[in-house]
């Protein structure tokens, strides 16, 4: 095992998870309904930024998702040793600036999809700016017609109070996650209809009220966490 396979199990069991858990005390129901094998697609709704750090903390495979293309690119040894630890927790380097951003991302998860691995992303496409679940891009629905992977819905509940838009460390406070039972879209094609059949499912679990536009792009405070 390479020293970067060995980062996601130390973080998770023994550095950051542990201290985690005792902060966010999550509550987890449907847990069982992650596959133990194969690829999954996780679709969650998007509350706080600490929403990428509870996820995989709860799932016991290992969860893989975008990151920012700059994390991976800063130059001199600190630069490196960021680009190893993002790399290490499941972070896939993508640039989103560009034309060809979407396609990127699409090619990233299927990546991870077809190796029989864990891919988590959150079709709202940024943070609720007010705790409402907005409309889902289509893009989670493109990745599980391209590569057949169940979709399993997941709600996330209370990030958005341990960490406001403006906080940059979350502050200690319970948390909740609600996992759906897997959804197949085997021979599906409407990319649209798949993705709004998703987001009914968040909303089951979840409980929020639903807007039917995309959700606006949250601008960030000072102090707060990496936009996503």
């Amino acid at each position: 095992m390479t020293a970067e396979r060995l980062i996601y199990p130390l973080m998770k069991h023994v550095v950051l998870g542990p201290a985690l858990r005792v902060a966010f005390r999550p509550d987890v129901r449907g847990g069982e309904h992650v596959p133990r094998t194969g690829p999954v697609i996780l679709a969650a709704n998007h509350l706080a930024f600490c929403d990428s750090f509870v996820l995989p903390l709860v799932v016991r495979r290992q969860v893989f998702f975008l990151g920012k293309h700059e994390y991976f690119t800063r130059p001199g040894p600190a630069g490196r040793a960021m680009a190893a630890f993002f790399r290490g927790v499941g972070a896939i380097a993508v640039d989103r600036s560009g034309g060809a951003a979407a396609q990127a991302a699409l090619d990233a998860g299927a990546g991870v999809l077809d190796a029989g691995g864990v891919f988590a992303l959150h079709p709202e496409g940024t943070r609720s700016p007010d705790g409402r679940l907005y409309r889902g891009h289509t893009g989670v629905a493109r990745l599980a017609l391209r590569t057949g992977a169940p979709v399993v819905p997941v709600a996330l509940a209370g990030t958005d109070r341990v960490q406001p838009p403006g906080r940059a460390i979350p502050r200690p406070g319970r948390v909740g996650v609600r996992i759906g039972a897997p959804l197949d879209f085997a021979g599906r094609a409407d990319a649209r209809e798949v993705t709004d059949e998703i987001m009914r499912a968040i909303r089951e679990l979840s409980g929020q009220e639903y807007v039917d536009s995309y959700a606006p792009r949250v601008i960030r405070s000072r102090g707060d966490g990496p936009s996503r």
